[in-house]
């Protein structure tokens, strides 16, 4: 009990101190040195060093007049003023205000801000001086915090930075000059997606053309030879580089008017469709108003097109080779022209012939193999319910073909694919007869692989092996635009790595290795958390855990493997059909034809030059 009175007792003697403490001196006893008040703007007569901002957001004619004005009205301005000094005026002209990227008048105002040569500046309003909040508010505290402060006196609104009571006025009209600017950037897309809608376009004329009095496209004849040597060029097999440096050493200007060529421009003239009489609206756009940055439109906004547009120079059909070209150009040598070849009929209908360097979109094989069956897609897995037995012979319905991976051995037919390449068996090359050039045909919706043995000349034919003393040894085959659609077709991970075990089946005369992407084995990196150590995990289909292998008539069923022996072999050999992924007829001129119309177009230059 004592020693809670205690306690209390302390307690009540520290807030009397604190109350002692808190009653002060003696008011008589206190010097007050005054602070020295704040400068007001309009009464300022020290003398000042001044910079003057003036910007116009674009370059038209009737901007430029207000440019002008701006930069008379502020000289004025400020030889008003007898203290002040006219340290010059920056002006940047046909520069957006929302960034400050391209605003070089600005940024070297503001390097002159902090050498020490400006101690005011004065701008129009908060909008001309920046559009963007962040922007705003940073430079502004920016110049004030500097030694000596600068100060930004914005006169429509009558707001000067070095004033305490200014920074939330300054905040609430630089939003509103930003919403501003993003109302008028919500205008812009409107007034483009209407323009588009109805079929008006912006088309500045790109090399080739010019415009005539009412906007329209009109071919120069002397620059379209050039077009078309470019794209002649091309299909017969030139780079963009080799096309570049030809046209500089016939001294052909570019459009605007520089002697020497570069190949992003050979490459991008190709890539325009306007050359082919068509018009695509709305290739890029630009997510964001504040920074400008336009990226590819890739079906985040509407596109416009209108084939017949205007005249064309180059053949749509030319064109659309050229596209082909340059999207494998990677994996392809110049001026070739890769298609899909899809096997029409026999068992293996709907196949596509395939080169794993070859880029094409995961529907383009899905479409070519689709295309033969008149919309009768086989569909998988087989359905085995209703599989009849003939008379005499044993049902087998319930028993199972067991699966290769239970008995693992070294030397197996097997086939081994990460996200970027692909790899076989030694066996798997013995089995098909030591042939070092293969052929690889898939079928997207039965989801199997077949390899095949090379005939002389097939451009898909690829090499997966190599002699070294008198044996052939796997090779590596790089494949990645391929395998990208074989993991998005069987939904696979592109970290792990798959080994398929196939079989082989010959009818005497030819061979074929039959693989089912759907039987496989996974190899999953791993990583032990105690000793740092790689390894490799090996997993199997959740399926195979209640069974020894497939049903034996989905085995029974596998026409590429039971009708083999029942054919001639020039059917497993057969080339296939190409199919046309874009649904244009391709018919490019022959390697002669290019041959002559690009001699006769260089020849006229060169006597033209001389």
């Amino acid at each position: 009990m004592l020693k809670s009175e205690s306690q209390e007792n302390s307690i009540a003697e520290k807030k009397q101190r604190i109350r002692e403490r808190y009653r002060g001196a003696n008011l008589d006893e206190i010097e007050v040195i005054s602070a020295v008040e704040e400068t007001d703007f309009y009464n300022d007569d020290s003398p000042k060093r001044v910079a003057v901002y003036a910007r116009v957001s674009t370059d038209n004619l009737q901007q430029t007049s207000s440019y002008e004005l701006q930069k008379n009205y502020y000289t004025d301005f400020v030889a008003h003023h007898p203290n002040w000094t006219l340290v010059e005026i920056y002006a940047d002209e046909g520069i957006s205000g929302t960034s400050l990227k391209h605003r070089d008048s600005f940024n070297r105002m503001i390097r002159d801000c902090y050498a020490g040569k400006i101690d005011l500046i004065v701008t129009k309003s908060v909008s001309r001086f920046a559009r963007n909040l962040v922007d705003c508010i940073d430079y502004v505290r920016k110049l004030k915090a500097l030694e000596p402060s600068v100060g930004v006196f914005f006169e429509t609104e009558r707001i000067y930075s070095l004033s305490t009571k200014t920074e939330m006025s300054l905040s609430i009209m630089a939003t509103l000059a930003q919403e501003e600017s993003h109302n008028k950037s919500e205008i812009m897309n409107m007034s483009i997606e209407m323009r588009f809608s109805h079929g008006i376009f912006l088309t500045p004329a790109p090399f080739g053309y010019d415009q005539d009095e009412d906007g329209n496209l009109v071919i120069n004849e002397d620059e379209a030879r050039i077009v078309r040597l470019i794209f002649f060029d091309f299909l017969y097999g030139y780079t963009c580089s080799e096309i570049a440096q030809l046209l500089t050493s016939l001294n052909v200007k570019t459009k605007n008017n520089k002697d020497v060529w570069s190949s992003s421009t050979i490459l991008n003239m190709l890539k325009n469709e306007r050359y082919c009489g068509e018009v695509l609206a709305r290739k890029t756009y630009t997510p964001n108003y504040l920074d400008h940055k336009s990226k590819k439109n890739t079906g985040q906004r509407n596109q416009y097109r209108q084939v017949e547009h205007h005249d064309k120079i180059i053949d749509p059909s030319d064109f659309v080779a050229v596209q082909k070209i340059i999207r494998i150009a990677k994996s392809c040598s110049p001026g070739y022209l890769p298609e899909l070849h899809v096997i029409k009929d026999g068992i293996l209908k709907g196949y596509v012939k395939v080169h794993p360097k070859w880029l094409f979109k995961p529907e383009e094989y899905i479409e070519a193999s689709a295309s033969v069956y008149d919309g009768n897609i086989p569909e998988e897995p087989l359905d085995i319910s209703d599989f009849k037995i003939k008379d005499g012979e044993l049902d087998l319905r319930g028993y199972d073909v067991v699966r290769s991976q239970l008995f693992p051995s070294v030397n197996a037919v097997s086939v081994t694919l990460t996200s970027k390449n692909i790899s076989f068996s030694s066996l798997s090359i013995r089995k098909l007869g030591d042939n070092e050039s293969i052929v690889i045909l898939v079928h997207p919706t039965k989801k199997t692989l077949i390899v095949r043995k090379a005939e002389k000349g097939e451009k898909n034919s690829i090499v997966w092996a190599s002699k070294k003393g008198g044996k052939l040894i796997p090779k590596s085959i790089g494949g990645a635009p391929f395998l990208s659609f074989i993991y998005e077709l069987m939904g696979w991970d592109t970290s792990f790595r798959f080994r398929i075990n196939g079989v082989r089946k010959e009818n005497g005369e030819t061979s074929i290795l039959y693989f089912d992407l759907r039987d496989t084995e996974v190899f999953i990196p791993s990583i032990n958390n105690t000793t740092s150590e790689r390894s490799t995990i090996v997993a199997y289909p959740v399926s195979w855990a209640t069974r020894f292998g497939t049903d034996y008539y989905r085995h029974a069923q596998i026409e590429e493997l039971t009708s083999l022996v029942n054919i001639p072999s020039n059917n497993i050999l057969d080339l296939g059909v190409p199919y046309n992924t874009d649904g244009k007829i391709i018919k490019i001129p022959s390697k002669d034809v290019l041959k002559n119309n690009i001699s006769t177009i260089v020849n006229e230059l060169r006597q033209e030059s001389i």
